[in-house]
């Protein structure tokens, strides 16, 4: 019970993650796409500029612009950040319509912008600007609204993050049937009715013994008698105990049939040479197992 209660508990948690992947909405989908092609603006524009070293530190969203900030400092002509931006806009198709800010980060001025539209021939692009100094600067994205928002570069991210989910699940799924498989194989070795007496294995409740592939039937007093000495292994056992137990004590004929029992049990335990039934003179038997 406790086994299918684990395996259920494993497969909800992966059922949990599955739906929960599946319920994304759209809009997570195209904010993730958003981020990804404002991010390839500053690449580019770094490229544009001659960087190819420095980093373009994680999109950012504050009061609905997103942000793009860079590790060092530059000077730059604005053209390129113009070529940077439609260069982009075009490849991705993602962001539509939106505005582009550079702000200087000393004094939170905006020293350049334009607006780049999804539609033909509609972009507004200042004539040429002056060279900016090297200093720092961070470029804000406004989004504008649109009735039909691109939804073009979404795809690609919405089969992305179904197939991480999708593996994410499948690992889960094989951990808990490995899992289930190695506690099931641990329970049917330790199950109380088998039980491993040196290379050989005693079913008590089916009252046989298993060999190397073969098995061989005991009787029921057999049985019994194997159970006992084997629960006391490298222990005495009197003959007075064994008879209490196994023949409930009848008398001098089930004393001498215990002799009886105990030979056919040697014989049927003798191809194990690290397992024998030993005589304790005047006392009674033991199991030795080196």
């Amino acid at each position: 019970m406790q086994l299918k209660r684990i395996g259920k508990y494993i497969g909800s948690v992966a059922l949990v993650v599955l739906l929960a992947s599946l319920k994304q909405t759209d809009a997570d989908v195209r904010e993730q796409s958003v981020k990804v092609a404002i991010r390839m603006i500053g690449d580019e524009f770094l490229l544009q500029v001659g960087d190819s070293t420095s980093r373009v530190m994680p999109v950012e969203k504050h009061q609905g612009r997103y942000l793009i900030q860079f590790e060092n400092e530059f000077g730059f002509e604005p053209d390129f950040l113009s070529i940077a931006a439609l260069k982009v806009a075009e490849k991705t198709k993602t962001l539509g319509s939106f505005i582009l800010e550079t702000e200087k980060c000393s004094t939170k001025e905006v020293v350049h912008s334009f607006e780049i539209s999804s539609k033909k021939d509609e972009s507004l692009v200042p004539c040429k600007a002056r060279p900016l100094p090297k200093d720092c600067y961070k470029l804000y994205v406004t989004l504008l609204e649109e009735e039909n928002p691109p939804v073009l570069a979404q795809k690609n991210i919405a089969s992305t993050n179904f197939s991480f989910v999708y593996v994410i699940v499948i690992g889960l799924l094989l951990i808990g049937g490995v899992w289930y498989w190695k506690k099931r194989k641990n329970t049917a070795v330790t199950n109380s009715d088998w039980i491993q007496i040196g290379e050989y294995q005693f079913d008590k409740k089916g009252m046989k013994l298993f060999y190397k592939g073969k098995s061989e039937e005991l009787s029921s007093k057999e049985a019994s008698l194997l159970d006992l000495l084997y629960t006391n292994v490298n222990q005495t056992v009197s003959r007075e105990h064994i008879l209490q137990i196994v023949w409930e004590d009848e008398g001098d004929y089930l004393g001498r049939t215990l002799d009886v029992f105990i030979s056919k049990l040697r014989k049927k335990l003798e191809a194990d040479a690290n397992l024998k039934i030993v005589n304790i003179r005047g006392v009674g038997y033991r199991i030795v197992l080196n």
